[in-house]
């Protein structure tokens, strides 16, 4: 089952649910994180739910997506209580494309390559007991989340910004602490890579930029093996087009590790929170020499998860001299 949301022209939310090629508005309300609080409280499956909701009348996605009213498929009413983040060197291209970037393409013994190789030798243990911790990033919170069709914006300091396709899991956590997954989607993780590729101790500033993930969420289990395609667009003219791959079988560590690994921390266990977690991404368009132009767009497709994520690239123009943020003293 996919499952999105869109504005209506009333101004609320309204839930789309498929499981073919026809999409169709929930009987409610309700936003997705509210639904999902419910399934948690009954102790119901997302898809019994909706089930028990029941389907109205078919609407027609694509219209929906062009005129620009595609939500994110699950929000929180409070952007602060949603956590973007993510892992990285988690795929089997990972090593091949970080040395690409940084144009090490024969240096085996770097820091990047040795996280690798930890994530292949344990990262995908076959017993109970966790495996080998990953590369983990933060993103920042829900106000850097960003709706299909809308803007990636970055600021005015960035260097320069990248598309990284990948798999998203999201999850809400129950009241008493547990995470619970509600599905997973598409996400564009921008990244600035040229601030990364200066100095990799600038990697964490590197991710500190929008993310886009949908228009679906695809509810259920992943797909071990997901082949997909990266896109940008210039105008008329695709500038960029690659295959990427994911899901477990092209990945070296689980996905229990890496959510293990990731709710392992107390204060990503707060009843309420929302967390959109990236699982890592295996092609960009930066590791083939692509300089990202401001009004390219993204796009990222691959089958299991729907409609592709489209996104523009906007930048505010840079100063001669980035100003120091002013800071009230109390």
């Amino acid at each position: 089952m996919l499952l999105s949301q869109f504005l209506r022209e009333d101004g609320g939310v309204q839930i789309v649910a498929r499981d073919g090629p026809e999409a169709y508005r929930v009987r409610t309300t309700a936003t997705l994180y509210e639904v999902a609080q419910a399934c948690i409280a009954e102790v119901v499956p997302i898809r019994e739910y909706i089930a028990w909701l029941g389907l109205g009348t078919a609407v027609d996605l694509e219209a929906i997506y062009a005129a620009g009213r595609m939500l994110p498929p699950v929000a929180h009413p409070d952007p602060a209580h949603l956590h973007l983040t993510g892992t990285g060197m988690t795929h089997l291209g990972s090593a091949t494309l970080r040395a690409a970037m940084h144009g090490r393409e024969g240096a085996c013994e770097t820091d990047s390559m040795r996280m690798f190789q930890l994530g292949l030798a344990g990262g995908k243990p076959t017993n109970a007991a966790a495996g080998v911790q990953p590369e983990w990033f933060y993103k920042g919170n829900g106000t850097w989340l960003v709706a299909p069709g809308a803007r990636l914006a970055a600021p005015d300091f960035a260097e320069a910004c990248g598309e990284e396709p990948e798999i998203a899991g999201v999850y809400l956590i129950a009241p008493d602490g547990m995470p619970v997954r509600l599905g997973f989607a598409l996400a564009n993780e921008l990244c600035d890579h040229a601030m990364e590729r200066r100095n990799y101790l600038y990697l964490a500033h590197s991710k500190l930029r929008p993310a886009a993930i949908g228009p679906e969420l695809l509810v259920g289990d992943l797909p071990p093996h997901i082949e997909g395609t990266s896109r940008i667009l210039r105008g008329e003219r695709v500038v960029f087009e690659a295959p990427f791959l994911s899901g477990e079988a092209n990945m070296s560590h689980s996905l229990a590790n890496l959510e293990h690994h990731h709710f392992k921390y107390a204060p990503f266990r707060q009843p309420g929170d929302l967390h959109v977690h990236m699982f890592g991404s295996a092609a960009h368009s930066v590791a083939d020499g692509i300089a990202a132009q401001d009004g390219d767009i993204f796009e990222i497709a691959a089958a299991p998860f729907g409609l592709p994520l489209r996104n523009r690239l906007t930048f505010t123009p840079r100063r001669a001299a980035e100003p120091r943020t002013a800071i009230r003293i109390l």
